[in-house]
């Protein structure tokens, strides 16, 4: 088991990795537009090129990563030397989601070989052509011992996770994230969960509304809005609201044309499932702009809704599509109001060209990370941790931290044998105040 003990092997294999990526990049491209229309772009922008930087990054430092850490050793263990081990957890399974198939499957995996883990990975049944390149490009690099890829549905899921795991990284929905966690508090299994949730996108009266716009549109329409992070609904002030309004609807012409269903950047819904689910959210709904779907198609267009009302459909859940929710504000109790109905977000966003009012209002709520006057940008540093606070998640990884993520640190003390002081041992008569003395002074 190679794997485990050598980081030479570890990183040969990550190399071997790369090429094989680089290789059937333009084919994992047109697998993602075969699953979901997704385009090049986007396919490039936000997945292999994602993978590609985070093969880059973990070959270059996996060397310093994986060494020993010495750390300061306490007084009280005097003479000794203390570090900390970088161990494998084991047997580590990986769940990945639809959405974003290719990347979330693949970054963990590559961390995992990293910390030496043997890997199985199973990708999501919904985008089974990027299933398959995944299936395809691990064959080409690994022995089946050590890392492999199993397809299937829900019952193969089901399966998987009866079994005894050392880890598990999940990534999808907060319900069946329950579930996984069910699962794994079996055998104690340690998880990373990286769920979603109701993200709020904030907006001041004093911020640059067309730049504001052109981001939201931006960060909420890339990948039809199936995105853990996009922002879910708009709280704007109610003096400015019609301004944004307008200029989000100058946007979404801009981005996608005055029929977004023929451009060529805009994705389709993964399934119809979850079209019918998006369906229903326009239901009672005032729509000022979009709201057209095609069920052949599994479409829907960029979609504005006016003033959802909060126990409406559309209000009760993470919605992951390309539907916007705008809802006025008066002052900010009315802010607080509305994020306190709903658990802690993946993210959340501000826009405000008042800099301590932005800086209050991330300090204020609790949520996985986000931005301030942009939007999903804070996924792109692997130098931040990604993930989830409360329903939103659990564990965070990105960079160092995914290795760290599928890493047991294993604290050691080496006492040295020259000499060995005795305040330590029984019998203790006559010892209690010399001990006090010497812990105070620690």
């Amino acid at each position: 088991m190679e794997y485990k003990t050598n980081i030479s092997y570890r990183k040969e294999k990550l190399k071997q990795l790369s090429s094989v990526v680089i290789h059937y990049e333009n084919e994992i491209s047109a697998a993602l537009y075969k699953d979901f229309k997704k385009s090049e772009f986007e396919a490039v922008v936000t997945e292999t090129s994602y993978v590609i930087s985070e093969l880059k990054n973990t070959i270059k430092n996996i060397d310093r990563w994986a060494k020993p850490r010495w750390v300061l050793p306490s007084l009280l263990n005097f003479p000794s030397s203390d570090f900390i081990l970088s161990e494998p957890y084991g047997k580590v399974l990986i769940i990945a989601p639809w959405n974003y198939p290719y990347q979330l499957a693949l970054c963990p995996l590559i961390a995992a070989v990293a910390a030496g883990n043997q890997v199985v990975v199973k990708p999501s049944e919904l985008t089974p052509n990027t299933s398959a390149i995944i299936s395809k490009i691990i064959s080409e690099v690994f022995d089946n011992n050590h890392v492999k890829v199993i397809e299937g549905g829900v019952e193969v899921s089901k399966e998987l996770l009866s079994q005894r795991w050392d880890y598990i990284f999940f990534t999808g929905s907060v319900a069946v994230g329950k579930i996984v966690a069910k699962a794994a508090a079996e055998y104690m299994t340690p998880i990373t969960l990286e769920l979603g949730g109701k993200n709020p996108c904030i907006i001041d009266a004093d911020c640059n509304v067309k730049l504001s716009a052109k981001r939201i549109v931006w960060g909420k329409f890339i990948n039809a809005g199936q995105t853990c992070i996009a922002p879910d609904y708009l709280l704007v002030p109610h003096k400015i609201k019609p301004k944004l309004v307008e200029a989000l609807k100058d946007e979404i012409t801009l981005a996608y044309g005055e029929n977004p269903e023929l451009s060529a950047d805009f994705p389709r819904i993964i399934n119809q499932k979850n079209w019918l689910r998006l369906q229903s959210f326009l239901e009672n709904e005032t729509i000022i702009f979009g709201g057209q779907t095609n069920t052949s198609d599994n479409y829907i267009s960029p979609t504005l809704l006016d003033e959802s009302k909060l126990d409406s459909l559309v209000m009760q859940d993470e919605i992951f599509g390309p539907i916007l929710p705008i809802i006025s504000y008066q002052n900010e109790s009315e802010i607080e109001a509305i994020i306190a109905r709903y658990e802690k977000p993946l993210s959340l966003y501000v826009f405000s060209n008042n800099n301590k009012w932005a800086k209050e209002i991330v300090e204020k709520y609790s949520f996985g990370g986000g931005c301030i006057n942009d939007i999903i940008i804070h996924f792109s540093n692997n130098r931040l941790p990604f993930g989830g606070v409360g329903h939103s998640g659990m564990g965070a990884y990105h960079g160092k931290l995914s290795f760290d993520t599928f890493t047991h640190k294993k604290a050691i003390v080496k006492k040295g044998l020259w000499i060995d002081l005795p305040f330590r041992y029984a019998p203790y008569l006559n010892k209690l105040a010399a001990i006090k003395k010497i812990l105070k002074w620690i």
